[in-house]
């Protein structure tokens, strides 16, 4: 219900503000921040995975973390200097 939830709030406020896409970033309790390319409810019991936004030479992370981790999260409009783009539930 969490990314759900997420997902559902980032949809509105692009809609809001006339965009085709948002920006998702999230900070968790240890200080560390990413810019979101997905989200999933899975694995699922207190927990959630997301891959964070890669650069090119970035190697592929899946980063699984339990919901109470997540200080804050952060929805805008994406830097048009950046390709971007966040999936829910992918």
């Amino acid at each position: 219900e969490f990314v759900a939830t997420i997902s559902r709030m980032v949809a509105s406020f692009a809609e809001e503000h006339a965009l085709e896409a948002a920006e998702v970033r999230l900070e968790l309790a240890d200080g560390s921040r990413y810019l979101l390319a997905v989200a999933t409810a899975e694995p699922g019991f207190g927990f959630f995975s997301f891959v964070p936004h890669q650069t090119e030479g970035d190697e592929p992370r899946r980063v699984i973390v339990p919901i109470g981790a997540v200080k804050t999260i952060d929805i805008s409009a994406p830097d048009p200097e950046r390709r971007f783009g966040f999936t829910p539930d992918a």
